[in-house]
């Protein structure tokens, strides 16, 4: 009964086992920087919360077994010394388990079921199966047993404090099957005529279509395009609550939302080979833009928070997602982004300038993707250098769409704008040598060791020769083998897991080393991308990475990181002719 596994193997302690359109996912990661002894069905509908404890057993004494836990994208398995377990996706909704010489439990994650908390088990004799209602998710779990018996089952109908579950072992042929479903309210009882070794070569077909489509670039010279795609496909969610499409959530670990500026990496990523999907996750946000024409901060399942927003990277975003679409967008869809674009814009031009100044102002560092960077030690609110460069290539981006709309006004609006922007940021925030900060209140100006004072080299073609170079001489300072430091190891604010204050981001990189390319500083951005691939190939996904030794920190299975390994191996792969 063992499986032929195809696809990369990964460990689930770093990125968890899920399909594509799914709300769950199996791991033992059950809430943020915490790691539970057994796997678990942990679901992100109504927050992430760890359901349902999957535990291999000793068929005759029914006690938990050491096994060993294997993943490829299309099939999980538990391998321990007398037999195994295996678990793949039937649909987004839907596993199938089977298993040899090994028995296995399924059981509340929470012992305690209160009022408004925890799990209720009971068996439900219309379908003949056992179900887990969830406070936390709103959800049911039922699990029904194809072939083997049923060795125990614990806690039907308790209130309070319990033990509560089902074990599962085999019959004289030593397999047993069960199904596990997360579903609403009721659905007919489960049946399915498809054998398990089919569900399993049906997952990882859909996972290697997949894979052909985003990456079919891939070769020996790009070695972990394969489980970066298996990274954005298993993180993919069907539309459900507020999620208005299908959408890449940032990591089916604790960090399952959509944040306003991780989305576009995504998208630039899908773009040539999932054209839909790409746009969907472009325009998501987009959905939620409120009535001044802001983006929200995030958007999960259930909640859609406008406390802070993100950079307006949108128009950068918007102009590499068009011109990487194999089918040109339609003019209706030109004019759909064109207005969002338009309202996102004058948020920034009017909420966020004071009176009689030019340049736009964060309100706190969250406002620029960057929470906690140095750049905004002195002051929160502040008018920063990264900003209106953004602001600048999103008028740019206006005034291109403008004109293929045939808006020849606007565009020579928007272009206007564009350059009285530009000439106040550099009149106002370039010293010569660098650019500052400025407090919006105060006034006061400072520099920070912070990468995101060189930021404004996204401004690529559009800097003075000078200053492009100037800012290349500076990002030099901050490559370390790894890549690009967020914060110098040689200044005194560094801190190895500081979050914006030291380790190493994939949207940083992808931004600068597009700037720099655009600005004629190629040798640097091939320096910075091959740092930056070897960093993935060797340390994986994770949120960012320790500047110094590489090891991969926070959230490890993090969409934007994989998608912008994707991007730039692409790259890579093209001007090598691959």
């Amino acid at each position: 009964m063992t499986a032929v596994r195809t696809g990369p193997a990964f460990s689930v302690h770093d990125i968890p086992f899920s399909t594509y359109g799914s709300w769950f996912d199996i791991s033992p990661v059950v809430a943020e920087k915490t790691y539970a002894e057994d796997l678990h069905l942990v679901s992100h509908q109504n927050g992430m919360h760890a359901v349902l404890r999957l535990v291999p057993l000793d068929p005759a004494a029914g006690e938990r077994v050491e096994t060993r836990v294997e993943a490829t994208p299309g099939l999980l398995s538990w391998a321990g010394a007398s037999g195994r377990v295996d678990l793949a996706y039937e649909s987004p909704d839907t596993v199938r388990l089977r298993g040899n010489g090994l028995g296995f439990g399924v059981f509340a994650a929470a012992q305690t079921l209160t009022p408004f908390s925890g799990t209720y088990f009971f068996h439900d004799p219309a379908a003949d199966a056992h179900i887990f209602t969830s406070y936390e998710t709103g959800r049911r779990y039922r699990v029904t047993v194809l072939s083997g018996t049923l060795a125990a089952t614990a806690g039907a109908q308790a209130l309070g404090s319990a033990d509560r579950g089902v074990a599962v072992t085999a019959e004289a042929d030593g397999t047993w099957e069960i199904a596990v479903e997360e579903l609403d309210t009721a659905r007919p009882p489960y049946k399915s005529s498809v054998t398990f070794d089919d569900i399993m070569k049906s997952a990882e077909g859909a996972f290697r279509d997949f894979v052909d489509a985003v990456a079919p670039w891939r070769s020996s010279a790009t070695p972990a395009a394969e489980l970066a795609a298996y990274v954005v496909w298993s993180a993919t969610v069907a539309p459900t609550g507020l999620v208005t499409r299908p959408a890449v959530l940032m990591s089916k670990h604790w960090m399952d939302k959509v944040w306003s500026w991780d989305h576009c990496f995504n998208a630039l990523a899908l773009a040539p080979g999932s054209p839909r999907l790409a746009l969907d996750q472009f325009h998501l946000p987009f959905d939620h833009q409120d009535a001044a024409g802001a983006l929200p901060d995030s958007v999960t399942h259930s909640e859609v928070l406008h406390n802070f927003v993100k950079p307006p990277i949108h128009g950068w975003a918007f102009g590499h997602l068009r011109r990487r679409l194999l089918t040109a967008p339609s003019q209706a869809e030109l004019a759909a982004a064109y207005g969002r674009l338009t309202r996102w814009t004058d948020f920034w031009l009017t909420a966020r300038r004071a009176p009689g100044t030019e340049l736009a102002y964060y309100q706190h560092g969250n406002d620029s993707g960057w929470d906690n960077a140095t750049t905004f030690d002195p002051e929160r609110v502040v008018v920063t250098a990264d900003l209106a460069a953004f602001l600048i290539l999103q008028l740019h981006e206006l005034a291109d769409l403008a004109t293929e709309l045939n808006r020849r006004d606007e565009a020579d609006r928007w272009t206007r704008t564009a350059e009285e922007i530009q000439t106040a940021l550099l009149d106002q925030l370039w010293t010569g040598d660098r650019f500052v900060a400025r407090g919006a209140e105060t006034g006061d100006t400072w520099s920070s060791a912070s990468l995101l004072d060189l930021m404004p080299i996204v401004l690529g073609e559009h800097l003075p020769g000078g200053i492009s170079s100037a800012l290349a001489d500076r990002i030099k300072a901050h490559l370390t083998p790894y890549g690009l430091a967020t914060e110098p190891p040689t200044s005194p604010h560094y801190l190895p897991d500081g979050y914006w204050r030291g380790p190493i981001w994939a949207p940083a990189t992808v931004l600068v080393e597009d700037g720099l390319r655009r600005a004629g500083h190629h040798r640097l951005a091939d320096d910075i991308s091959a740092r930056f691939r070897a960093l993935c190939e060797t340390h994986g996904f994770a949120e960012n990475f320790d500047a110094l030794t590489g090891t991969g920190l926070r959230d490890r299975a993090y969409t934007w990181t994989a998608s912008s390994y994707l991007l730039l191996a692409q790259a890579h792969a093209h001007r090598d002719g691959h």
